[in-house]
């Protein structure tokens, strides 16, 4: 894929580099879990749903504060401050919010084509996300 340039990416409404965002991560935790081992349909739902889901995603963006950079940490307060939706009715909205903003800035980095970034945030992202899975209560 040939990659947006900033100006194009820098256009786009937040809630799109979200979307795109939200798409990259959940590939990536997919793929992730299945190079660890997993087989089991099941686990691999499971585990992927705790890793990817707005709770994770919010504390994820909050583990990262320091490790993103200004631009990124930019993107991620537009994208939490759209109001695109509140998502299920058990979700909190500030975490849905917050999920928002950590999906913008996957987003953000894939379509600009930082492929480098985009790996060392996700590596980053994964290992809060695994090292915390599905929240406190679990």
């Amino acid at each position: 894929m040939t990659p947006f340039n900033a100006d194009e990416v820098d256009r786009l409404p937040a809630g799109v580099l979200a979307y795109i965002g939200d798409a990259v991560y959940e590939l990536y935790v997919r793929e992730s879990l299945v190079r660890d081992g997993r087989r089991d349909l099941e686990e691999l739902h499971r585990e992927a749903t705790m890793r990817v889901n707005a709770k994770a995603q919010a504390r994820t963006l909050a583990e990262l504060d320091t490790f993103l950079s200004p631009d990124e940490l930019e993107v991620a307060r537009r994208a939490r401050n759209v109001h695109t939706g509140r998502g299920s009715r058990s979700m909190a909205v500030l975490d849905y919010r917050h999920s928002t903003g950590f999906e913008a800035v996957i987003g953000y980095l894939y379509l600009l084509g930082r492929m480098e970034r985009l790996r060392e945030v996700l590596e980053k992202a994964l290992a809060v996300a695994g090292a915390h899975p599905g929240g406190p209560s679990s």
